[in-house]
């Protein structure tokens, strides 16, 4: 297959992240977190009993594995079960803008320019228009807080894919690890600090589903895309995602589309589109 293909096939799987979320809300957050991870490291099983140097990588690498998995995750599954689910998405995709404004703080010899500045605005602007815009009625103290989650899950996943150009090179494999070290420290979390749950049958289908998709193949065969193809057409195709994964959203829950959600989408995207194309 074409990168192209490749990188569509992620983006798909990415855009029912939010929505698979939403569905699993009602489960303990580090329940959540842990079991999809572990799920979604089960493709890389295969390559490391094959090859014991498929999940070969240093402490260091495998620390920010660990902070970008289950941080990134965690924060997000904790903003779609307390704030509204449709804005708390849109605000974790400033991510992308994010890279473009932390760049010069994380990376050596990388510096902003006005075009940058002007997306920053947009981005935020965007997030705001999101937040007020969200409907929260009686939980509003509790609607709002669940957006601080969704900003920090936006920094933490821009952070980890600056940070992972200043370690060493590793497979993609390596990812494997990642998942499987982020979820078993998620349950135990889980373990000491929240209650125990029955899971149902359609909990199970949905863990599946979303370990084995978007926290699973998704990150392989977005790898492969990368290998294969020009990163900068591919960095454009993923900015389908927030739209799709809205799109998603708003059918699963059946919200109806409104201005504030069109506008923060709008901004959110275009913001993101004008940082990463500026030089």
């Amino acid at each position: 297959m074409s990168s192209t293909v490749y990188a569509l096939l992620a983006i798909a799987l990415w855009t029912t992240l939010a929505s698979l979320g939403t569905a699993l809300s009602h489960l303990p957050p580090f329940l959540l977190t842990g079991l999809a991870l572990i799920i979604g490291s089960v493709p890389s099983w295969p390559l490391v009993l094959r090859d014991r140097r498929a999940w070969k990588v240093p402490p260091r690498t495998l620390a920010l594995g660990i902070y970008g998995l289950f941080g990134y995750h965690f924060l997000l599954f904790i903003a779609l079960r307390y704030a509204p689910p449709v804005e708390a998405n849109l605000v974790n995709y400033l991510w992308p803008l994010l890279m473009v404004v932390l760049a010069p703080v994380l990376l050596p010899g990388v510096s902003l320019r006005p075009l940058h500045l002007v997306a920053g605005l947009l981005g935020f602007a965007g997030a705001a228009a999101a937040i007020l815009g969200a409907r929260v009625g009686a939980t509003a103290v509790a609607g709002y807080w669940g957006f601080l989650p969704a900003l920090a899950s936006a920094f933490v996943w821009a952070s980890y894919s600056l940070w992972t150009k200043r370690v060493a090179a590793f497979p993609t494999s390596a990812i494997g690890l990642f998942g499987l070290v982020s979820g078993l420290l998620s349950l135990a979390c889980h373990a000491v600090l929240e209650p125990s749950v029955t899971l149902s049958g359609r909990d199970w289908l949905l863990l599946v589903l979303c370990g084995l998709g978007p926290l699973g193949a998704a990150f392989f065969v977005w790898d492969m895309a990368l290998k294969r193809g020009d990163a900068r057409q591919i960095g454009i195709l993923s900015y389908i995602t927030p739209l799709g994964s809205t799109a998603l959203l708003l059918l699963v829950t059946g919200r109806p589309l409104t201005w504030t959600i069109v506008l923060a989408a709008w901004l959110i995207i275009s913001a993101a589109i004008m940082g990463t194309r500026a030089r």
